[in-house]
C-alpha cells in the first residue's frame, strides 16, 4: 500500500480541523482555477492575475493573516498551509498572494494610517485593488541601504525620484508600496500606479516565475501629498519587517512545488516500466524517493515550528531565515533530483518538475539569497557581523 510522503509521520495530527478545513478549500481552488491552466501560463509567460485576485478575494487569501478592513484573521500557520497549496500550483500563483498580503497590504495594515488603511486595505482584501512593493533597485539587491531612490520635500508634498526593479505584480498593480531615502531616513510611501511620473515597464523573456507579472518600476519626479508617507515607520526596519512576513510564506510554499514534484515522480516511478519491472521497484529509485520523502517531512516540521511562534508572537527574524533557507533549498534539490526519475519526460511541459524546479531558481534568491540568510544566521551564531 502507498503512502503519500507527508503520511509518513503523520503530519495532518499536527494540525486543528479548523486548518485542515482551510487547507482543502484552498486545495480545491487551486485544483479548479490553476493547476489544468498553470502550464500553459508558464509557456504563455502571463497568467490572468486581476481575475485570480478576485477569486482569491473571495476565499479570503489576500491578507488572510491580517485583521480588520475586510481581512480574514487568520493564523499564520493557516497561512502558510494556504502557500504550500498555491505554490504546489505554481510559484508565479504564490507569489501574487504572498506579494499581495505580507508585503503590500502587510505595510500598509502595520505602519499606515487609519485613511490609508481605511483606502486600500478593504479593496486589496477583496482582489479589486492590486498592489506591489517597491524595495529592490536594479544596482542594489541585498544591500537596500545603498538604495538610490530619493524623496525630497518640495512644499508640503514629497517628490519621488529613483528606478525599482524585479517588482512582483508591478505591470497589474493599483498601488505601490514604494521606499526611498530621504532627509529623515529610509521611508515608505503609498502610491496609486496612475499618479503622474509613475511607469511599470514588464520584464520580459524570463526563464522562472514566467507565469507572475513582473516589473521595473520608474519614479520620474512623482508627486505625492504629505499623507503619502506610512507614519508608523522610520529606517530600513519597515522594508525589513515585511520581508520577514513574507518569508515565512516562502519557507511553506516552496514545500508545495517540492510535494507536487514528489507526487508526481511517485506516480511515474510506480507507472514506468524498464528491465520489465516498475523503475519504482529499483534500488536506487527508491532511495531517492526516500530522501526527497525525508526532506519534505522535515521541512514541514521547521515550517510548521515556526508558524506556531509566529502565531504566539514570539518569531524572530533568523529563525524565519533557518526556514527559508532550508526549506527553499531543499525543495530546488528535491524538484531537480525528482526530474532524474522522470528522465527524459521530466523535461516536458506535460509534467510540472523542471517548471517548478525553475520558479524555485528564483524563489532560492528572492526576499533574501541563500547567502544572505547564511550570513543572518552566522552573525546570531557568533555575535559577528559578516556584512561591513
Amino acid at each position: 500500500m502507498r503512502a503519500p510522503p507527508l503520511d509518513l509521520i503523520d503530519v495532518d495530527s499536527l494540525h486543528s480541523d479548523e486548518e485542515r478545513a482551510i487547507r482543502a478549500v484552498v486545495r480545491k481552488m487551486v485544483d479548479d482555477l490553476v493547476r489544468p491552466h498553470a502550464a500553459e501560463w508558464y509557456e504563455r509567460g502571463q497568467m490572468p492575475a486581476r481575475d485570480l485576485a478576485r477569486e482569491f478575494g473571495k476565499l479570503g487569501l489576500l491578507g488572510m493573516h491580517l485583521t480588520g478592513y475586510g481581512c480574514a484573521g487568520a493564523s499564520a500557520v493557516a497561512y502558510g498551509m494556504s502557500c504550500l497549496e498555491l505554490e504546489a500550483g505554481d510559484s508565479g500563483v504564490r507569489s501574487l498572494v504572498s506579494v499581495q498580503g505580507s508585503l503590500a497590504m502587510y505595510a500598509i495594515w502595520r505602519f499606515g494610517s487609519p485613511e490609508q488603511k481605511g483606502q486600500w486595505l478593504p479593496s486589496m482584501a477583496t482582489g479589486e485593488a492590486i498592489g506591489c512593493f517597491g524595495l529592490t533597485e536594479p544596482d542594489h539587491g541585498s544591500d537596500p541601504a545603498s538604495m538610490k531612490t530619493r524623496a525630497r520635500r518640495s512644499g508640503d508634498d514629497w517628490l519621488l525620484t529613483g528606478t525599482k526593479m524585479w517588482i512582483t505584480n508591478a505591470p497589474v498593480a493599483d498601488v505601490a508600496v514604494v521606499w526611498a531615502r530621504a532627509d529623515e531616513g529610509v521611508l515608505g510611501f503609498v502610491v496609486p500606479m496612475d499618479t503622474p511620473g509613475v511607469t511599470a515597464r514588464e520584464i520580459k523573456h524570463k526563464m522562472s516565475l514566467r507565469a507572475s507579472s513582473t516589473g521595473e518600476l520608474v519614479l520620474d519626479d512623482v508627486r505625492l501629498p504629505a499623507d503619502a508617507v506610512l507614519p508608523e515607520v522610520r529606517g530600513l526596519k519597515g522594508p525589513l519587517s515585511c520581508l520577514t512576513e513574507a518569508r515565512q510564506g516562502i519557507a511553506w510554499g516552496a514545500l508545495g512545488a517540492a510535494r507536487e514534484c514528489l507526487h508526481t515522480a511517485l506516480d511515474y516511478a510506480v507507472a514506468r516500466e524498464q528491465f520489465g519491472r516498475p523503475i519504482g521497484g529499483f534500488q536506487l529509485t527508491q532511495a531517492k524517493l526516500a530522501d526527497m520523502a525525508l526532506e519534505l517531512q522535515k521541512g514541514y516540521l521547521l515550517a510548521l515550528h515556526i508558524g506556531r511562534l509566529a502565531d504566539a508572537g514570539e518569531v524572530r527574524p533568523e529563525q524565519v531565515s533557518v526556514a527559508k533557507l532550508n526549506n527553499v533549498r531543499e525543495a530546488l534539490a528535491i524538484t531537480r533530483e525528482c526530474r532524474t526519475i522522470l528522465g527524459a519526460n521530466g523535461i516536458s511541459g506535460e509534467y510540472p518538475v523542471l517548471r517548478h524546479a525553475n520558479n524555485l531558481e528564483s524563489v532560492l534568491t528572492y526576499e533574501g539569497t541563500s547567502e544572505i540568510h547564511q550570513l543572518v544566521i552566522g552573525q546570531k551564531l557568533t555575535g559577528l557581523s559578516a556584512f561591513t
